[in-house]
């Protein structure tokens, strides 16, 4: 070949090879998750700080991602059912999904987005950040252990449904409840040969000589011993069979409990290796696992939700986080409240460990729950006797001290009479909520008062405004309410673990799209009014301002109006009313 030739070979071998080279390159440096917004956001302004996730009103550049998001959802097919067709009840979920709003290195905008848990069966999906870690990948080590989990599972099911077991368990519980027949059959016979030993002594005595009943005596006295002699024999016969027959028992009883002890171990390393895979970064690179972060077992799903994948994605990738927000998408769940479209917060009691690493040295907005919110505001005294008081606590003001915030009505009424005696509050008001607090001057008037809400004797009131118009005028409500062990303060609807929550609605008038209301609360749950209100087996339509169960607003639009009570010493019924300012 000639030398031109092989110069041409090798000068098109190097551009080929320069060009493959650029477009691994190209490949290697694309972040395949960054989205770029559809529309200009030049104009909008950048947020001073970042998101604090666990309170806050998503920024307009999170609304505007989050909105492109839904739009997505609206016209994708994830094989998932969101329950918003309404043609198919079956497995229906709806699920939280997350943007959040990033700088690349030459600053120009775009954002990630991630949904919580699984989606369709899967964690892959196009556009959507990556798992920290993924459990359902084809070879991974959890799917291989899932499956020998659910052997365990299918052999507990086998041997728990199993005819041959039940029907063993039965005959010999049944050999044994036979034993312990004859063993009291046995006993009882010697009772009734001692009475009729007795009965003959009695004759005797009557009717033999004194010679003739030593005899009769003797003879009776050995075949007391006979009889004791027999019984004892038989009983210690009995009783070592029946321990035998329970041995026997219990043994196949405990094949059940140790295989169901077995699967509970291998269940609980399986998770404990699986929270060990979960490693998250924050800006400084610095890793730590769940194992690490959490000082106990971390809960169940700690590190599917949208919050840490975004983040975690965004510092793998060195993007700069800007603003975040979640929001929930498709039907509501049973028990906790989740509204479509709507924006939520950060989960406590999965979320905040995590994002506490991962947010480390990033400036953030302030904790509003540290700010004083009865900062400036008086507290009016709207009854006074010298036994007892009724103050109107304004919205946004503590009934009592809480953990960082010292300034309450307990406080204000403390600080007011010094003199006063007893824990002066009688019951308290949410945070948000306003309206009428009674306060005991001493401890006996406190009791009293007391005394009267535990029996259920207050009658209260309550006005609130609803997002939206009501078809029925006025209801029951009858939701058993629990606290969410994962999300405090929050409180879940649960018949099984709840307790009896019972309210009483009115509707007071309906204009421009809202309902305002009477709530007449039977019982005195945390959070009562509130969830019943925004449940969807309640009045599915939360209170304006509700920023756990509804949406944010200048303020919780939730009052309590009007109390009536037993007074302790005038000895006469008093109805206390005051206005709400909304």
């Amino acid at each position: 070949m000639p030398n031109s030739y092989v110069h041409i070979e090798h000068k098109v071998s190097s551009v080929l090879r320069n060009f493959a080279l650029s477009i691994m390159n190209e490949v290697k440096n694309k972040i395949v998750c960054l989205h770029r917004f559809n529309s200009d956001v030049a104009e909008i302004e950048l947020p001073e700080k970042f998101t604090f996730p666990f309170y806050y009103k998503p920024h307009p550049l999170a609304k505007l991602a989050a909105k492109e998001l839904q739009n997505e959802l609206m016209s994708r097919d994830f094989d998932h059912n969101f329950g918003l067709d309404g043609e198919s009840e079956d497995h229906v979920i709806g699920k939280m999904f997350g943007v959040l709003v990033v700088q690349d290195k030459d600053g120009e905008l775009g954002y990630l987005t991630a949904f919580s848990g699984k989606l369709g069966n899967t964690n892959d999906h196009e556009g959507f950040v990556p798992p920290v870690f993924d459990m359902l990948t084809k070879d991974s080590f959890f799917n291989k252990e899932m499956i020998v989990l659910g052997e365990k599972t299918a052999e507990i099911d086998q041997l728990k449904n199993s005819k041959e077991y039940q029907d063993k368990l039965i005959e010999l519980q049944e050999e044994i409840e036979n034993k312990k027949d004859e063993l009291e059959t046995k006993r009882l016979a010697v009772v009734e040969n001692r009475k009729d030993r007795k009965i003959r002594r009695a004759t005797a005595e009557v009717e033999l000589t004194p010679t003739e009943l030593e005899i009769f005596n003797d003879e009776l006295v050995r075949e007391s011993l006979h009889y004791k002699y027999q019984f004892k024999e038989e009983k210690k016969r009995l009783t070592e069979e029946i321990s035998e027959l329970e041995r026997t028992l219990d043994a196949e009883k405990n094949r059940l409990v140790n295989l169901k002890k077995a699967r509970k171990a291998f269940s609980a390393n399986l998770q404990q290796r699986l929270f060990d895979q979960y490693h998250f970064l924050n800006q400084a690179k610095e890793t730590k696992s769940l194992l690490d972060i959490f000082e106990e077992t971390p809960p169940s799903g700690s590190g599917e939700c949208a919050a840490p994948k975004l983040l975690n994605y965004s510092f793998k990738n060195d993007l700069k986080p800007i603003a975040m927000a979640e929001f929930w998408w498709g039907e509501s769940p049973k028990s906790e409240i989740r509204k479509h479209g709507n924006y939520y917060p950060a989960c406590q009691g999965k979320c905040k460990p995590i994002l506490g690493h991962m947010l480390k040295g990033i400036e953030m907005d302030e904790n509003p729950m540290l700010r004083n919110p009865a900062a400036g505001k008086d507290l009016p005294i709207v009854y006074e006797d010298e036994h007892l008081l009724l103050v109107n606590k304004p919205s946004g003001f503590l009934s009592v001290p809480g953990k960082t915030i010292k300034d309450c009505v307990y406080q204000r009424i403390k600080d007011l009479y010094p003199d006063a005696t007893g824990p002066l509050i009688v019951h308290r008001l949410d945070m948000s909520t306003s309206g009428l607090l009674l306060v005991a001057k001493s401890l006996n008037i406190h009791k009293s008062l007391q005394r009267q809400f535990i029996n259920r004797t207050i009658k209260k009131r309550y006005v609130a405004l609803l997002e939206g118009e009501l078809e029925d005028k006025e209801g029951i409500i009858d939701l058993p309410l629990r606290v969410d062990l994962n999300d405090r303060p929050r409180q879940l609807v649960c018949y099984e673990h709840g307790k009896p929550a019972t309210t009483k609605w009115e509707v007071i008038e309906q204009k421009n799209n809202r309902t305002k209301v009477y709530f007449t609360p039977i019982t005195g749950r945390t959070h009562q009014l509130r969830v019943h209100a925004a449940h969807v087996k309640g009045l599915n339509t939360p209170i304006v301002g509700d920023d756990l169960y509804g949406n944010t607003d200048d303020r919780l639009h939730l009052h309590a109006e009007t109390l009536t009570f037993y007074h302790p010493i005038k000895k006469e019924e008093v109805t206390v009313s005051y206005p709400a300012e909304f």
